[in-house]
């Protein structure tokens, strides 16, 4: 069984609405774009290793449109080496509507999604989900993930969609490497999916250390 990884980059505020550009997701959102002046070669470097191995993508209706109207065109400079990747390698689509799938080795996903995607998961070893907020909403609430990969960028912006917002529900996560900060602030956490649920304990228990006294 492989595995599904979450990348994403979210402010202090963990909003992770349009980091890419203006025109991404500009409904109601007037910071599209802003990880640009934030990122530095420390980040780039970690966003590249994330991908490494990725043999598919998972991608929400507004992400694969994005996606499919970009990198396909993208042939060799600085954008070559994930253009590559991308386009050489199956991508899943989670769509109730009718996308446009000319980019090669594209496919939509039926209509029972978990399904879908645990299918996904036994068919290929490194799954990456990249952005696609209202899907990664759909796989937190089912816990059909595996490792969430969170950039975390100095700014808080007030407004905006959320990592984690309707879809979540309680769950124990695993830190998988130390965090890591890059020149600019920007922090890469890595976490992996845990057994179990939250537990809830009293402070100031004698295992605390922590008196009542005072």
């Amino acid at each position: 069984m492989g595995l599904i990884c979450i990348e994403m980059f979210a402010t202090l505020d963990l909003v992770a609405q349009a980091p890419g550009g203006p025109d991404e997701d500009p409904e109601g959102f007037p910071f599209g774009g802003w990880q640009a002046p934030l990122l530095d070669e420390v980040a780039g470097a970690q966003i590249s290793a994330a991908y490494e191995g990725t043999d598919a993508l998972l991608l929400g209706r507004r992400t694969y449109d994005i996606f499919a109207s970009y990198w396909p065109h993208q042939k060799g400079g600085e954008d070559g080496e994930i253009a590559a990747l991308f386009n050489s390698i199956p991508k899943y689509v989670a769509s109730r509507g009718t996308p446009d799938l000319s980019w090669a080795g594209s496919r939509q996903l039926g209509p029972d999604l978990p399904g879908a995607v645990r299918e996904i998961r036994d068919r290929h070893e490194n799954v990456k989900v990249v952005g696609s907020l209202n899907l990664v909403q759909t796989l937190l609430r089912e816990k059909l993930f595996d490792r969430l990969d969170l950039w975390l960028h100095p700014i808080m912006l007030g407004v905006g969609k959320k990592v984690f917002d309707d879809g979540t529900v309680p769950t124990n996560v695993t830190l998988l490497a130390p965090p890591a900060a890059s020149p600019q602030g920007t922090v890469y956490l890595r976490y992996g999916l845990a057994d179990g649920t939250p537990a809830t304990g009293d402070m100031s228990a004698p295992d605390r250390g922590v008196s009542r006294e005072g």
